[in-house]
């Protein structure tokens, strides 16, 4: 007896097939986005070839992390200015690139937000009341790193944190700190061996292997898997799909859209995206260059996590290149998808002032002038003074997101 095969028929994905054939052309010609502005179209270039060609182009390409050597020879350079400082009867001082000021960030197109080499910088003084006790605990955790990397061992943040937990006072302090010297040291953080318990939660297509060895099969069932440090090896997905909240998430395992749509892989930070999170995302996407998907609430808070995904965030913009993935399209929901799905307004909420001005921000930011349909998506936000959680589709139907919203998008190329 023949079975039927999981998911759509192959004619379904046809215009995803067409859009990550132009991600690719866009690849091979060394830019980030497609040409028409990111939306799907039709298109001859033979998607074997280009993803072979470039894939091939990417395994040339360096993994992303530092060598332990050059990581050993930053810490050292470091101590040794402190040593020449104290011989000299100076104040030894840490500069640090400041990375809360616009100023000091850059916008490509290709890598998103990323800080400028000649940034402004701050001291961490020695003789300074202000940051005596900071100087001295990035000397410990630099201490730290410098053992973690030349034995090849990790530990986590929270590990760090618990050495002395009273002289560090919170947690927040030790993850700021190990931020500081990533930038200082200009290294990716996962060079510094020093991990974060993972928050993201990922279903679907794949298969990887843990850093003991353990093998992790995800499903495409009712249960998700805790998001990884480290993969290998993944199904035949036809698309990721980044979801901001953790309830939407759920919902959509519970109505079987992972098998309904598969192949396909669905991640969610559960809000702001933790490292981990966005690291695997952008792993998926060097390695495999499947489509990637957002869907977020049509509320500005929504559209920011997903421009974190896409472009970058100030604060990690000195580690740009190893989390950004501008191929990331919109796929919901849109602020237009509102008045066409004909929701009611008393289902939406009123935009407060805290959330017009996240949305003035957002409008004011460099990788907006390159992206006119979302600006015309968040201009009618604006105008509207409303805004919308996922779940008002509910109102159409219990199950309208997972059985008709998204796959009607997906089908027919409804992102942008």
């Amino acid at each position: 007896m023949a079975f039927a095969p999981m998911g759509p028929e192959a004619s379904f994905f046809e215009v995803l097939d067409q859009h990550r054939a132009s991600l690719l052309a866009a690849l091979r010609r060394g830019g980030g986005e497609p040409a028409g502005g990111g939306t799907p179209q039709a298109s001859s270039f033979n998607l074997k070839k280009a993803l072979r060609s470039v894939c091939e182009e990417r395994k040339r390409e360096a993994c992303g992390e530092t060598p332990s050597s050059e990581v050993l020879a930053s810490i050292e350079s470091v101590i040794q200015d402190i040593i020449t400082s104290v011989a000299k009867n100076e104040a030894p001082t840490f500069t640090i690139g400041n990375r809360s000021s616009w100023e000091n960030i850059k916008f490509e197109d290709s890598v998103g937000l990323q800080m400028v080499t000649h940034c402004t910088t701050r001291k961490i003084k020695s003789d300074s009341l202000k940051s005596v006790k900071k100087f001295a605990l990035i000397l410990k955790i630099l201490s730290k790193i410098y053992k973690l990397v030349q034995s090849n061992t990790y530990a986590t943040k929270r590990d760090i944190y618990y050495t002395d937990s009273q002289l560090f006072g919170n947690q927040t302090v030790v993850d700021n700190i190990i931020n500081d010297i990533s930038c200082m040291l200009k290294v990716p953080r996962m060079s510094l061996h020093i991990l974060s318990t993972s928050k993201g939660l990922i279903a679907g297509n794949l298969r990887y292997i843990e850093e003991d060895g353990t093998r992790v099969h995800c499903t495409c069932g009712a249960t998700a898997v805790a998001v990884p440090s480290n993969i290998q090896g993944i199904r035949n997905a036809k698309f990721l799909l980044i979801v901001e909240k953790d309830a939407t998430f759920q919902r959509l395992l519970d109505d079987n859209f992972c098998n309904r749509m598969s192949p396909c892989i669905m991640i969610t930070g559960k809000g702001v995206p933790d490292l981990n999170t966005r690291l695997l995302v952008k792993k998926l996407w060097d390695t495999f260059h499947i489509p990637v998907f957002a869907l977020v609430d049509a509320d500005p808070h929504g559209i920011e996590i997903m421009c974190i995904y896409k472009y970058g965030s100030m604060a990690m913009s000195f580690e740009a290149h190893n989390l950004t993935v501008p191929a990331i399209r919109w796929l919901g929901l849109l602020p237009s998808d509102i008045k066409r799905l004909n929701i009611p307004r008393d289902t939406l909420i009123p935009l407060t002032k805290r959330d017009q001005m996240k949305l003035d921000s957002v409008l004011k930011r460099p990788y907006v002038t390159c992206q006119p349909f979302w600006r015309k998506e968040m201009e009618i936000m604006a105008d509207s003074k409303m805004k919308a959680e996922i779940q008002a589709l509910t109102f159409l139907s219990s199950d309208y997101l997972s059985r008709v919203y998204l796959p009607n998008k997906l089908k027919f190329g409804g992102w942008i």
